[in-house]
């Protein structure tokens, strides 16, 4: 044999064995999907629902129940009459699986599957009504004593509270005999056999039980809100309003007695949608009275906790205004004779007017309310609002009139202060000026010349501003100030020039070392130019420092040094 007839051979027998291995398998598969396919349709057989029929045929049912029977038994019968030809299926597909002709054995299997999934839902939705409808009256008439049991217990309550819910009792009753009625219909319907509508009707009497139950500890409590609490408080409320409209307090433009009747306008709203059992309705009334009588009772605690105020301090607060007003026309007064003198360039004097009439007005205000008082007509709490925001401003009015005071008294040493500044400042230029001259320089600078006439113009300027009939001394303060300034540079100015020409002269008597460098004679005669000509002190010192210093490195700095230490001996 050759080898390639070896290959095929041994392929062939691979082959083989592979299919009949497949086949094997195929074999196994569809057996245990046959005898799933068996086991469901044995537990679909074993429901037994032609028992559960039988029971239910001979409870002679009616209206919904009997329909719900009808329809769900029609539906398994028609399931029912498939079970044989499942089961010849399921054999036909067994046999023809153990003679290994597994195509055919699949099309039975298949089609068993579909007949299985096509009715195992509807016998069991089937089986579920049935059962429901069998435990039905059993559950219906357990739910109907429960039931019955709880109504006879409310019904006992209200009997024994009867007066607690006196303005929805009608109402209730009325609810109670609605509950009978439905006892009554569900009653029948199980003794005529519908126990699906009795068993609807057992749900609203649940529901209605519930919702009356939970009604009435609500009714009770606003019941006696509305009718005890809520009446008590608007009679108290009453009887202290007129207690003080006697004792002559006011209310102004509220008309306590119209809010009153409103409020009981609102209690009687409130019981009508009560006795209706609109519980949502009653707590919107309860809640508007309850906020009304809480605003009415802290309007009469404002009022009576105001009186002690208002009388405490009326005459304290007629003695302020009293004094306030005497204060202001002094200080009036006072700013009149200074403003002929001084200028007051704040509008000290409008301020103050202004401030009296302030004064006058709260005076006024004081007056009307002390009026009304005395007429039973003052609304306390008004009154002390107002009397506070007056003591408070009466306040920082005297405090800013004392301030305008303080203000104005200081003009007086102002004045003296600037006239003995002016003098001394005169002293200072003059010293200044004389103290430059007798340096037997060559001449004044013409720069220091010009600084000397401007501040000598200066103080001559505001000296005449002082004579005048009338003063304004903030402009002279800052004059003042500036001519300051202007003396303590024209002092400075007068040091730098007597410490350039003696530094001149020092370096300049130095600078006899070097005749010999063409720089420094050549500098030599160029700084006395500066100096005997132009009166240049400053270029002329820098002119022939700068040329000894480049002669001599170091040499200025020494005579300079030498010569402030000198100057810081002699003051010392």
């Amino acid at each position: 044999m050759s080898s390639t007839q070896s290959l095929l051979l041994i392929t062939l027998i691979i082959t083989i064995i592979v299919v009949v291995m497949a086949m094997l398998l195929i074999n196994r598969r569809q057996l245990r999907d046959i005898e799933e396919l068996d086991n469901e349709l044995g537990n679909i057989e074993d429901l037994h629902l032609e028992r559960a029929i039988g029971k239910l045929d001979q409870m002679e049912l009616a209206g919904e129940s009997l329909a719900t029977l009808n329809t769900w038994k029609k539906s398994y019968q028609k399931a029912a009459e498939l079970f044989p030809e499942i089961q010849r299926l399921i054999e036909d597909g067994a046999d023809e699986n153990a003679r290994y002709h597994l195509v055919k054995s699949h099309q039975s299997i298949k089609q068993a599957r579909e007949l299985v999934d096509s009715v195992s839902e509807d016998v069991k939705n089937s089986s579920d009504v049935f059962t429901q409808l069998l435990e039905s009256n059993r559950e219906n008439k357990a739910q109907y004593d429960e039931l019955m049991q709880s109504y006879r217990e409310i019904r006992k309550e209200i009997l024994a509270d009867s007066f607690d819910y006196s303005v929805a009792l009608e109402e209730i009753e009325n609810r109670l005999s609605a509950m009978e009625e439905d006892f009554a219909q569900a009653k029948n319907l199980s003794a005529q056999g519908d126990h699906v509508e009795a068993k609807r009707v057992l749900s609203k009497i649940r529901a209605d039980l519930t919702s009356l139950k939970t009604k009435l500890p609500e009714v009770k409590e606003d019941q006696h809100d509305l009718q005890t609490v809520f009446a008590n408080q608007l009679d108290e409320i009453a009887a202290g309003y007129k207690e003080m409209r006697d004792a002559k307090y006011g209310f102004g433009s509220l008309d306590v007695l119209l809010e009153i009747r409103q409020s009981n306008d609102q209690i009687d709203r409130s019981l009508a949608a009560l006795a209706q059992l609109d519980l949502e309705e009653t707590s919107k009334g309860m809640k508007k009275v309850e906020k009304e009588i809480k605003t009415l009772y802290g309007i009469l605690e404002k009022e009576y906790k105001a009186r002690p105020f208002v009388e405490k301090n009326q005459d304290k607060l007629q003695r302020l205004l009293t004094h306030q007003q005497t204060v202001s026309q002094q200080l009036i007064k006072k700013l009149r004779h200074i403003d002929e003198s001084y200028e007051l360039t704040h509008g000290e004097l409008d301020e103050s007017r202004e401030l009296e009439r302030e004064v006058h007005k709260m005076d006024s205000d004081y007056i009307r309310a002390s009026q009304r008082i005395a007429d039973g007509r003052a609304v306390y709490s008004e009154v002390q609002d107002d009397w506070i925001k007056i003591l408070g401003r009466l306040q920082e009015i005297g405090k800013r009139q004392q301030e305008l005071s303080e203000a104005v008294d200081g003009l007086y040493e102002a004045e003296e202060v600037a006239q003995r500044s002016i003098k001394e400042f005169k002293q200072q230029v003059s010293l200044v000026y004389r103290h430059l001259s007798r340096q037997n320089l060559p001449g004044i600078p013409e720069g220091f010349l010009q600084m000397y006439t401007l501040v000598v113009n200066e103080i001559s300027k505001t000296s005449g501003e002082l004579n005048q009939v009338r003063i304004n001394m903030e402009k002279i303060s800052e004059e003042l100030v500036q001519i300051s300034d202007d003396v303590d540079r024209l002092q400075r100015e007068a040091e730098d020039i007597i410490s350039s020409a003696n530094l001149f002269e020092l370096t300049m008597q130095y600078s006899n070392k070097f005749l010999d460098n063409e720089t420094v004679v050549r500098a030599r005669r160029n700084a006395m130019k500066l100096y005997d000509r132009d009166y240049n002190y400053k270029d002329a010192l820098d002119t022939i420092a700068t040329a000894v210093e480049r002669a001599e490195p170091g040499s200025y700095q020494r005579i300079e040094n030498a010569y402030y230490q000198e100057q810081k001996e002699l003051i010392d």
